[in-house]
């Protein structure tokens, strides 16, 4: 069995890598062959320590991602967020391969979001409003750098004791040169060409009338029945993707989404296989719901075992 410990994983992804890897995934979705099974939502003997269990196959690779959240291990020097990646040996159903991926679960899920603002956002696109200025929230805003020509980043935080390091974390990310300042959401939803929600809410974080025409939203944090970070209202008007549409209706923010908002609910790996259906409509308001699948985790996890044998690791794992 091969093991890639946390600090080895770190430092072998980047966001070209996961971009790609993202991209696979979302495609591998749609895909003949694939299944993606239910998530596991469980907790801890402290209930408000949670984790989620996330696995999928295709005809060439299967396994599981387990991803956790200790809101109390800051006070312990230690993340709140943790993930473990298993990848199977199919011939005999044993562990092929584990990685410990915290630092690249943030790039994955911010890889999502990029990949489906690469067809959604209009390239023009220069504005981004972040909710929420934790960890997660400057992976997304460097992601997004990578794909859209950002030049400023307004960033709503209800510590804005916070927005102070976040210039600095994204520059450390290669998103420097890009102005940061903390803003109100009225004023941030109405400067952003593309708005980010990376928060917990369980209540809307911005109202309806504030988006204008043409933006592009992505919520990222809406994984769990009872999250919510968008107003129904905007689902109703808007052009609703998602990465599996019957987790996003579930655990999703379209679980608050209605039965007509939803009709025309795509997943966005149709999208990218297709090579159109994205943004025809430069007035149009986009919405990327990215719940979290599990062939994120395993094609990441390929792609950073693939990159650890290329620099002389034995890939038998002996």
């Amino acid at each position: 069995m091969r093991f890639i410990s946390e600090d080895e994983s770190a430092a072998l992804v980047d966001h070209a890598m996961a971009f790609e890897a993202a991209r696979e995934a979302l495609v591998a979705a749609v895909a003949p062959g694939t299944v993606l099974f239910p998530a596991v939502l469980g907790h801890g003997s402290e209930p408000a320590n949670r984790f989620s269990i996330k696995s999928g196959s295709t005809a060439a690779y299967a396994g599981l991602k387990v991803g956790s959240f200790w809101p109390g291990n800051p006070d312990r020097g230690l993340p709140r967020h943790n993930s473990v990646i298993l990848l199977f040996d199919q011939a005999v159903g044993r562990i092929d391969t584990v990685i410990e991926a915290g630092r690249v679960n943030a790039y994955r899920t911010a890889a999502a979001d990029a990949v489906a603002a690469s067809v959604l956002a209009r390239p023009d696109s220069t504005v981004l409003a972040v909710f929420g200025a934790g960890n997660q929230a400057a992976f997304e805003c460097a992601a997004l750098a990578r794909v859209l020509p950002i030049r400023q980043v307004l960033v709503v935080a209800r510590d804005t004791a916070k927005v102070a390091g976040f210039a600095e974390r994204l520059a450390g990310q290669g998103g420097s040169g890009i102005a940061v300042r903390a803003a109100a959401a009225r004023e941030a939803c109405a400067a952003a060409d593309v708005i980010v929600t990376a928060t917990p809410a369980r209540a809307p974080l911005f109202e309806d009338a504030w988006v204008r025409p043409g933006t592009h939203v992505a919520a990222m944090g809406a994984d769990a029945t009872g999250k919510q970070e968008l107003p129904p209202a905007l689902l109703e008007r808007a052009q609703l993707f998602c990465d599996l549409p019957e987790q996003a209706r579930t655990l999703g923010e379209f679980q608050h989404a209605s039965a007509r908002a939803l009709a025309g609910l795509r997943a966005i790996g149709d999208v990218l296989r297709a090579g159109e259906g994205g943004r025809t409509d430069p007035e149009a308001i986009t919405v990327f719901d990215s719940s979290g699948i599990a062939l994120q985790d395993l094609t990441i996890a390929r792609a950073i075992l693939a990159k650890w044998a290329s620099r002389g690791h034995d890939p038998s794992g002996g």
